[in-house]
């Protein structure tokens, strides 16, 4: 099978990991193995941003890209994937020589740990950027463009691929709010047609009883016209008889 040939199963393998239920992790981790199995490289690592934007490693294809990829995020000197992450652009065909005079630390581990020469690829789209892919290869290979371009194409499917996903927890999570919304809403209106027919009063002035209880008690509005339209609980110090 021809290089190309493998390079489209591999990006069908990976829209595969996106029919729900969708895992994350698993596709980051086909991600990282499959980089390292089309690529000139012996090990990749995978690092994304949290929700407070420090970067965590989240996948590895073997323990001396991990501890690499860890070195890396703690250290105080940084490396090629946050240099990557933070500028939005790949950082490839670094050498030992080169890597060492940027980040010293990081090339010592690197050159313990059997590696000689480094890449990174942005997790991006537009300026949305995620995290970055490293690869690390034995020896000074230097990565050809169209290397670069696979690598760079799966990074891109990986980076479509979890921006999808956030927006459908997000959607779930407005809808969930809308609904709760209006179930408030629902709830509100029954509690002030409560109060309208106990006390003869109007609908507005059922309402602003309502809200004063509500902020009397530091109680949520929806829970006091709850009390009131299930409970039959009424507000007996501000409305009398």
């Amino acid at each position: 099978m021809g290089t190309a040939e493998r390079v489209v199963e591999v990006l069908v393998e990976l829209a595969d990991t996106l029919v729900t239920p969708f895992d994350v992790i698993e596709m980051l981790h086909v991600l990282v193995e499959r980089s390292v199995e089309l690529l000139a490289v012996d090990a990749a690592g995978l690092v994304i941003a949290d929700s407070c934007g420090a970067l965590q490693v989240v996948a590895a294809s073997s323990e001396e890209a991990l501890v690499l990829d860890l070195l890396e995020l703690q250290g105080k000197e940084g490396g090629p994937c946050v240099l990557c992450f933070t500028t939005g652009e790949q950082q490839v065909n670094l050498g030992a020589a080169v890597v060492s005079a940027r980040w010293p630390e990081f090339a010592a581990a690197a050159l313990a740990a059997g590696f000689g020469s480094v890449h990174s690829l942005p997790l991006r789209l537009r300026d949305d950027v995620l995290g970055a892919v490293n690869l690390y290869a034995a020896a000074e290979v230097r990565l050809s463009a169209e290397d670069v371009a696979v690598g760079q194409a799966l990074a891109d499917m990986a980076t479509i691929a979890m921006l999808q996903e956030r927006a459908v927890r997000e959607q779930e999570v407005v809808a969930q709010q809308l609904q709760m919304a209006l179930s408030s809403r629902i709830v509100i209106e029954q509690a002030k047609g409560v109060l309208a027919e106990r006390y003869g009063l109007g609908v507005e002035e059922s309402f602003g009883v309502l809200r004063t209880h509500a902020r009397r008690t530091g109680q949520r509005l929806t829970d006091v016209a709850r009390s009131v339209a299930v409970g039959g609980e009424l507000p007996l110090g501000i409305v009398r008889p």
